[in-house]
């Protein structure tokens, strides 16, 4: 009989005056997940003064708990602020003693100048909101300051870029923790889309205008109900009633990778459901997810968790009744979950680079190279 985990703890820091955008993104998503039927997470609102806390619309919340919320989190999040310079000083000791403990410790938008400000930066891969990062870079220019990402983990520190990046690393937080299957039901609760990642290049060129552009969008979502089948630039192309050139290049502004890194994604995460919620065998899973066979999916799970089937399965198994055999089609992935929003972005994305050594998650996360700070690799 499967043992339900224990619920974690995510302390967030509300830093006036806060982004009311930002403090509702953590409780919207962890509030949303829920493990054999109990919440998987306790969220838990903090200020330097416990009261009202102004907010950059110019409304007062009233935040209940003081700082020493932070020490019985297993995670602490701090939110982007209407100011950047002079963190309270109460805010950086408590980000210190969370960091000695072992926390992980996150930043929405401006949240990283406190990050930074408290030390925990320097030496480390970190994001900011677009417009903030000379700033941060001049005042911090020990952060290894990373461009166009939406979000970037070093360890067990976290940071995002601005506004909706708060949103995909708060699912990346929870797909770390509970598995593929539990982040994409919550995006799917959220009506957000469940996987962007952490590489996608900020958004911050000027879209094109309506006359001009075109939306693959229809294309990625008949290109999610085929991941089982050989795809290739010709297929959704022809789908998508366009060029492979001009397909490629519009594809790219669309999502920030290419046609090819974004089938191989969507192939990675489809195999990480199954490996969740079915027991069919190495092979089963990746012919389902298109990776092909046995040896093509351990190669590229690796690559991007760092486990092997084997260990994803042990570590994020949601099986509950009887198991599936070899022999049944899997469950074919919803296809209503909404769809990235087309945008134009930039397309120099720059290439992942390998993980560093940095200090241990929390106990109940397994260990995971440094995340998100490029595009996917082609599929071999």
């Amino acid at each position: 009989m499967r043992v339900p985990p224990r619920v974690r703890r995510v302390a967030v820091i509300a830093v006036p005056p806060v982004s009311m955008f930002n403090l509702a993104i953590p409780e919207m998503l962890f509030g949303k997940v829920e493990i054999d039927g109990e919440p998987g997470y306790e969220t838990v609102i903090c200020a330097p003064d416990p009261g009202p806390v102004a907010t950059t619309g110019g409304l007062d919340l009233v935040v209940p708990h003081g700082l020493d919320a932070v020490a019985d989190a297993d995670t602490v999040i701090l939110t982007g602020s209407g100011t950047s310079t002079d963190p309270d000083p109460r805010i950086l000791d408590a980000l210190r003693g969370a960091a000695a403990a072992g926390r992980r410790i996150a930043s929405l938008c401006t949240g990283a100048f406190a990050l930074a400000g408290a030390g925990l930066l320097d030496g480390r891969a970190a994001t900011t909101y677009w417009t903030y990062r000379p700033l941060l870079a001049a005042r911090h220019p020990a952060v290894d300051l990373q461009g166009d990402v939406l979000f970037v983990q070093d360890g067990p520190v976290l940071t995002s870029s601005g506004y909706a990046a708060g949103i995909d690393l708060c699912l990346h937080v929870i797909r770390t923790d509970h598995g593929a299957a539990v982040a994409n039901t919550v995006a799917r609760l959220a009506l957000v889309a469940p996987v962007r990642p952490g590489g996608q290049t900020q958004f911050t060129q000027t879209p094109l205008p309506p006359e001009r552009g075109v939306s693959f969008a229809v294309t990625r979502a008949w290109a999610m109900e085929h991941l089982d089948v050989p795809l290739g630039l010709t297929d959704l192309a022809r789908h998508a009633g366009v060029s492979v050139r001009t397909l490629s290049r519009r594809f790219h502004a669309e999502t920030g990778v290419s046609p090819l890194q974004w089938l191989l994604h969507q192939r990675v995460e489809r195999a990480k459901e199954l490996l969740e919620t079915t027991a069919l065998p190495m092979d089963g899973v990746a012919r389902a997810s298109g990776l092909g066979t046995a040896d093509s999916l351990r190669r590229h799970l690796l690559r991007r968790t760092g486990l092997t089937p084997s260990a994803y399965r042990s570590a994020f198994t949601r099986l509950t009744g009887p198991p599936a055999t070899a022999g049944e089609a899997p469950t074919r992935a919803r296809t209503d979950a909404p769809s990235e929003t087309p945008t134009r972005a930039r397309t120099d994305v720059s290439p992942v680079r390998p993980a560093r050594s940095r200090s241990a998650l929390p106990p109940e996360v397994p260990p995971r190279p440094r995340t998100a700070t490029g595009p996917f690799p082609r599929a071999s």
